[in-house]
């Protein structure tokens, strides 16, 4: 059966060879790979292997992933084995989800220095999460919490923002009592707020001092100490967005959340309206008006440049774990707050005597990749390899952080 559904694969296609020779002079060496490797997932270009059926002899061919972070297409299997891992680590008490957003300006400076700055989120957060929790005036314990990066928003414009889900308690200082939060309440944002505004700033403050920042275009003038500080001043003197959202109701709610944030890209294909013309359109979600469904319609090039915004420098971790889910003392942690919260052991992984991906995608999702998709009574037997037509480079290497 033909695709029908549109993809950022397309787009790329059409339109990447002249957004390329547009940009040539801007775009970074892992914007260019990502673009190289939404184009060819799926195709003969990455090769395959070809499939019989043994009752119908029905054939299909099966193309090989590019298994970049960035692609849309690539995402499912990573999400699903993640996430069974994440089985294991989930207790039963409430979940809370707290979201941390950088203030405009701040986010410009990220935009221009994403390793160093996407850190400084990253510690800045966390330390404030630990540092209240651990307050007796607020909870008084060791909390756990996992933390994603999102550099988006609905428009794709760049919004860097730190989704936290944090377990509705922790450990006593002494380890010997789990110390339970107050019924649909974590810790008080507008404390949360103003901590992780402070840290956040001195972490910048000190970064700019070591030499760690550069700026440039029309944030060129930041380079010099003076301006820097003024900027500082000004981003005091604001509120920064800390949000928590009501506990979810259980851990099967909290894995449903995960699932849909984890392993997200910048936009879903199935977002894609139309491209046609030199535009793309594609649905997006207006949260201050009742989340309204819109169409926007954007050139190729725009789309394009916008899309690339969020591509990640190399190796940088966009899923972190913390506290009692920190992986140094995870497994010791949980099996103690198991003990005082008297939880059962958690499920026994599925995965472990899977090497096969069909097997190991089956028992994830409920859905065979082995069935026959024309007879649905035979088996999908594999007949002959696909060869790549290009060598398997950089740009495809596995990147799963």
């Amino acid at each position: 059966m033909a695709r029908t559904e549109l993809e950022v694969a397309d787009i790329i296609r059409h339109h990447g060879v002249a957004y390329r020779q547009t940009h040539a002079g801007t775009l970074s060496r892992a914007q260019l790979r990502v673009m190289r490797a939404v184009e060819v997932c799926r195709t003969a270009t990455l090769g395959g292997h070809v499939e019989a059926c043994n009752a119908c002899g029905h054939t299909r061919i099966s193309y090989n992933s590019c298994r970049n972070r960035h692609c849309p297409k690539c995402q499912a299997l990573a999400r699903a084995e993640w996430l069974e891992a994440r089985k294991a680590d989930l207790l039963p008490v409430p979940y809370f989800h707290v979201v941390f957003t950088l203030p405009e300006p701040v986010a410009a400076i990220a935009f221009q220095n994403k390793p160093v700055v996407y850190g400084i989120l990253f510690q800045a957060a966390a330390a404030t999460l630990k540092t209240i929790a651990a307050d007796p005036r607020h909870l008084g314990a060791e909390i756990g919490f996992i933390a994603v990066l999102h550099t988006w928003g609905q428009t794709l414009q760049h919004h860097p923002h730190l989704h936290c889900v944090v377990p509705g308690g922790g450990l006593a200082p002494d380890g010997d009592r789990w110390v339970a939060c107050r019924p649909g309440f974590f810790l008080p944002v507008r404390v949360l707020s103003s901590l992780f505004r402070r840290l956040f700033l001195e972490a910048l403050d000190a970064a700019f001092q070591a030499g760690d920042l550069s700026f440039y275009g029309n944030l060129g003038d930041l380079a010099e100490p003076g301006r820097f500080a003024q900027e500082l001043r000004a981003a005091r003197g604001v509120d920064w967005v800390v949000y928590a959202k009501p506990p979810f109701g259980g851990p099967e709610q909290v894995l449903e959340y995960l699932g849909r944030y984890t392993h997200r890209v910048a936009i879903a294909n199935s977002r894609l309206v139309t491209i046609e013309d030199g535009t793309v359109a594609f649905r997006w979600k207006d949260y201050r008006h009742h989340d309204r469904q819109k169409v926007m319609t954007l050139s190729a090039d725009e789309f394009l440049r916008r899309f690339l915004l969020h591509v990640l420098p190399d190796g940088f971790q966009r899923i972190r774990h913390y506290g009692l889910l920190g992986n140094r003392n995870r497994a010791a942690k949980l099996a103690r707050c198991r003990r005082l919260l008297e939880a059962p052991l958690p499920p026994a992984p599925v995965l472990a005597e899977l090497a096969d991906p069909h097997d190991r995608y089956e028992a994830l999702t409920g859905c065979s990749l082995h069935l026959c998709p024309v007879c649905h009574v035979g088996h999908m037997v594999r007949i002959g390899i696909v060869p790549a037509t290009v060598g398997r480079s950089r740009a495809f290497r596995v990147d799963t952080s």
